[in-house]
């Protein structure tokens, strides 16, 4: 389908057969769970228990900054509490950082990546971007600068990015990139889609040695998830993932991009809105069968 180069990267060597469903939950120890978070996790639970499957937990933690132990701690119990049972060891990111550089040694070897020096503020002020479903879509600032004044800026210890060069990356495409969503049925990612709605995105930085789209693709790869489950607002990063899938030779997982739960205001339910937690619903006496028995009745919506 594309060309290649290089040795098959890790990601290959799967825990799973795309003949069995194997799910997964995957959240970030930044904070405490919410009901969105209880329903997602409910929601790929359920589907491998129904397959006769298996279900992960992932803690995706690349962002050392943000996350914490307690949130990590406080994530397991409330999952327990749910009453979900997973396999163990569960997958840490910080873990295994070696993964990524593997995957990104490759991409490098393509001729793929190239460091980026410009801030955010840089990239929201220049009239050549526009916004797609993650903020500005970058311009290709640094894509033209030569291989010394890349090292030299290094060299200074300026912050940087790795960027994914989008043009070179769609030029290596032979084939439709297709997957298959469990709601909207089969869903290709064009060309235009990802020039236009992403550009060259970002797939790790100076001071965090891989990204989320790097990361879970990586991830769901090595763990051999075959359907992943989650909500609609992560519906067009899948068009991400696709690309990577098909450039390191990663198997295509099904999808279930699931609704979300919205509060009164029909605003979606969020860690940054400070929503209630399941952390504080076990601390009031609720049990797990109010918990759920809340998400049947709580209201939800498409974005689609």
């Amino acid at each position: 389908m594309h060309e290649n180069s290089g040795k098959q990267p890790q990601a290959c060597l799967l825990s799973g057969t795309m003949d069995t469903i194997v799910t997964r939950f995957a959240p970030s120890p930044t904070g405490y769970l919410h009901m969105g978070h209880a329903f997602s996790a409910l929601f790929a639970y359920q589907a491998a228990v129904k397959a006769g499957g298996r279900f992960l937990l992932r803690i995706e933690d690349i962002d050392q900054g943000r996350c914490r132990p307690e949130f990590e701690a406080a994530i397991l119990e409330d999952l327990k509490w749910l009453g979900l049972t997973w396999e163990e060891p569960v997958r840490r990111q910080s873990d295994h950082f070696n993964d990524y550089a593997v995957a990104l040694a490759r991409l490098e070897d393509m001729g793929l990546l190239y460091p980026c020096f410009c801030s955010r503020k840089e990239i929201i002020e220049s009239s050549h971007a526009p916004h797609g479903p993650e903020g500005p879509v970058y311009p290709g600032t640094c894509r033209a600068l030569s291989n010394r004044e890349r090292a030299e800026r290094m060299d200074a210890g300026e912050a940087y990015a790795l960027r994914l060069d989008m043009t070179g990356a769609l030029k290596r495409i032979r084939a439709p990139l297709l997957w298959q969503d469990r709601d909207m049925g089969r869903i290709e990612t064009t060309t235009e889609i990802l020039r236009d709605s992403f550009g060259d995105i970002v797939l790790a930085r100076k001071d965090v040695a891989t990204s989320y789209h790097l990361s879970v693709t990586v991830d769901d790869a090595l763990q051999g998830v075959t359907l992943v489950t989650r909500g609609q607002d992560l519906f067009q990063a899948t068009h991400v993932h696709r690309l990577l899938q098909t450039l390191l030779d990663l198997p295509v997982p099904d999808y279930h991009h699931h609704k979300l739960l919205v509060d009164q205001n029909g605003r979606r339910l969020a860690k940054r809105h400070r929503d209630e937690t399941l952390h504080s619903l076990r601390k009031a006496g609720l049990t797990a069968d109010d918990v759920q028995a809340r998400i049947r009745t709580h209201p939800i919506r498409s974005i689609l």
